[in-house]
């Protein structure tokens, strides 16, 4: 079959390699590059799973083609340490507000957490539900996942992080 060249940024490094045109993007990070943080979880972009940041937007790496982000700049889940190799907020918060379980749905809910916290540095409650409604978890009742991304919100923004009394 035909390659194609792709020229990309990925965690601040360039790639170039050459791909089949049907390649999927997940399959272009997992196999191709070794970055297997973003997920396959129902090949259908309903889970975010498979979520990576894509020229500073959320994207579904499962239904686009890798060739679709050719010249782009992509962020996964091991690109968002900070450069000292220590916890990003995000993953800090997760961290510390238990905002995991088995950690299948983790590095998405990061990735889309960090988009989200870019367009809303200070999010409600309400708003993040809604930001992170395309990411789904099967383990948690996202209450937790909530507190972590309020966590990385305070922390982001130079303020203490207030639990909800409950």
């Amino acid at each position: 079959m035909e390659q194609i060249p792709v020229t990309m940024t990925i965690n601040g490094k360039k790639v170039q390699r050459f791909v089949e045109p049907r390649t999927l993007l997940i399959h272009f990070l997992r196999e191709d590059l070794n970055l297997t943080g973003p997920h396959i979880g129902c090949e259908t972009s309903h889970c975010g799973a498979c979520t990576v940041e894509l020229n500073g937007m959320s994207v579904k790496s499962c239904t686009m083609f890798a060739v679709q982000a050719d010249g782009a700049e992509l962020t996964t889940i091991e690109g968002m340490a900070n450069a000292d190799g220590t916890l990003s907020a995000l993953q800090e918060g997760f961290r510390q507000m238990h905002g995991l379980q088995c950690g299948f749905c983790t590095p998405g809910m990061i990735l889309r957490a960090h988009t989200l916290l870019k367009e809303n540095p200070n999010p409600t409650e309400e708003e993040i539900r809604m930001g992170i409604s395309g990411n789904l978890c099967r383990c948690t009742g996202y209450q937790n996942i909530v507190k972590a991304i309020q966590y990385a919100a305070a922390k982001l923004n130079g303020t203490e992080f207030q639990e909800a009394a409950e």
